[in-house]
């Protein structure tokens, strides 16, 4: 256990999924409805949810999620059943989360920029019997012949094939709240599937109690706190590290259905905000607003991140710009819950190159290829164990069996930890580039090109070479014009190893690809260089 101080309770080990022995809170909440019946009696009147126009009181959150909790028992929905939800943010993604922690349900939240295919495999794979969705994508909704559980369609709006949202909101005898075990998958988020098909981890009751109890204790979060989602509510940290935390804390959680820089600063003003979740991206975004300063931030005390390093110039520039901001780095999965690492309060300075302390009760080990702890600040792989872990995926034993080993997650990065407990994270394994032999970590490369002051966003990736197997090739988004590649090359020279340093170049003055989270997309980075080779190989 890390060195975290003495500001948590009692904590003691317990048996969980089987043969898994992992540190746990001795008292907690018991599932994830239980956050909102807490959140209900502390603060009733508090406000809960706020999107747009409509503002939601913990009193109003709760009657909605019963009267919907009391149409989908109506129409067959039953503790177990997989529901779907296609929905982007709004405060119906909650209410509906809510309503199926209700009944005992499993959620499954799907990302809007889901294509047809992905969607139909997902529905197919955890038999949904019901998908929740936005009005405009039912055009993506698979077949009875594709899916052939589900029976239900529910749209935000009117749309033919699919049952209005606000018909199932009845009024009536309440269905009574279903009593789940900890271990009971509570939701299924499916992975990117970059490499393959997608995988179903499944988030117990258990973990997203430890993850969002964790998050309120390290972050000191209350119900006088006030936090903006501005990432998708469908990916783990929108779900644990706003909404169930936020709820666990009885605090106020304002919801953007898409991020813009300027609408962000806006209602965090507004709304009195103090703590968010974002990538660095957003961060430098708002810094880039021209009236940024303008704004009145003075409440905002905790700027949490993850994804991705945060650029010098933007911690200095916040630290200027918002005095009262502590920036917290967090390192977490959809296999651990969210968060496996956090920064704690006031060390950012002092570890700017790690992504904090384990959880207290996260138990992380650095791996070599062989399956053998290395001593501390060596590099290997990071595995994960605790009660926040998920148990496996679902339905697929092959890749339960390929990814966790005694009750630890074999998390594909890369990374160290020192003798005092505080983990770096250098690159994902499939992100190596292998130079003739040479193991050349990208986040080192990207860290010396975004150094430079014309750099406004990087990515490396590897380039096939049929003489050293992989060579350095860098996706950059300029803020000028200016820079050159013999330039940037001999301005990381200075920084790298020369056979760490870009051999080519490609330069873009828009943001380059990312997904629905806001992480750089390198696979697509990939795909488009070897696109860019082959035709060059086809003139010749």
């Amino acid at each position: 256990m890390s060195d975290w101080g003495d500001q948590w309770p009692e904590m003691r080990q317990e048996a969980h999924f089987g043969d898994r022995v992992v540190t746990c809170f001795q008292h907690r909440p018991l599932s994830l409805y239980a956050l909102l019946h807490e959140a209900f009696k502390s603060n009733p009147t508090g406000e809960a949810l706020v999107c747009g126009p409509e503002r939601l009181r913990y009193d109003e959150l709760i009657k909605q999620s019963s009267q919907l909790a009391t149409g989908l028992a109506r129409r067959g929905v039953k503790a177990g059943d997989r529901v779907a939800m296609l929905l982007g943010n709004r405060n119906e993604f909650v209410v509906t989360l809510f309503a199926l922690a209700h009944l005992g349900a499993i959620a499954v939240p799907i990302s809007i920029r889901e294509q047809a295919p992905g969607l139909a495999y997902m529905l197919s794979h955890c038999a949904a019997v019901m998908v929740v969705h936005e009005a405009d994508l039912s055009p993506l909704l698979p077949s009875a012949v594709d899916a052939p559980a589900l029976h239900h369609r529910v749209a935000m709006a009117a749309c033919e094939g699919s049952e209005l949202f606000a018909s199932l909101l009845e009024d009536g005898v309440v269905p009574p709240i279903h009593e789940v075990a900890e271990e009971d998958t509570a939701v299924i988020l499916y992975t990117s599937g970059t490499t393959g098909r997608p995988k179903g981890a499944m988030l117990t009751h258990l973990g997203i109690v430890h993850s969002s109890l964790h998050y309120q204790i390290a972050m000191d979060l209350k119900a006088s706190d006030a936090s903006i989602a501005a990432v998708p509510l469908s990916h783990v940290t929108g779900l644990i590290a706003l909404i169930t935390t936020l709820t666990l804390v009885a605090g106020k959680l304002v919801i953007m259905p898409s991020f813009k820089a300027a609408d962000f600063l806006m209602l965090a003003e507004r709304e009195g905000m103090t703590h968010t979740l974002m990538v660095p991206a957003m961060y430098n975004l708002c810094l880039l607003q021209s009236d940024f300063d303008q704004y009145n931030l003075s409440r905002w005390r905790i700027g949490a991140f993850g994804g991705a390093p945060m650029p010098v110039a933007t911690i200095e520039r916040l630290a200027h710009s918002v005095p009262s901001l502590m920036l917290m780095n967090c390192y977490g999965s959809t296999e651990s819950t969210s968060p496996s690492t956090i920064m704690p309060s006031g060390q950012t300075a002092a570890h700017n190159d790690s992504v904090g302390l384990p959880l207290v009760y996260a138990e992380i080990r650095i791996m070599d290829d062989n399956g053998r702890e290395v001593p501390p600040n060596v590099l290997g792989e990071i595995w994960i164990k605790g009660p926040h872990v998920v148990p496996g995926y679902w339905d697929n034993l092959e890749a339960t069996q390929a990814n966790f080993t005694g009750g630890f997650w074999r998390s594909g990065d890369i990374g160290s930890m020192d003798a005092q407990g505080y983990v770096k994270v250098v690159d994902r394994k499939k992100d190596m580039i292998n130079r003739g032999g040479y193991k050349i970590f990208t986040i080192e490369v990207e860290n010396a090109l975004y150094a430079h002051p014309t750099v406004q966003e990087c990515a490396v990736v590897s380039k096939p070479c049929p003489v050293l197997g992989e060579r350095v090739h860098a996706f950059v988004m300029l803020k000028t014009a200016d820079a050159v590649e013999d330039e940037l090359r001999e301005f990381c020279l200075t920084r790298l190893s020369d056979y760490k340093v870009p051999e080519s170049f490609t330069f873009s003055t828009t943001p380059l690809p990312r997904n629905a989270n806001g992480k750089l997309v390198k696979k697509e980075m990939r795909d488009q260089l070897l696109k860019s080779l082959s035709s060059i190989n086809k003139a010749f």
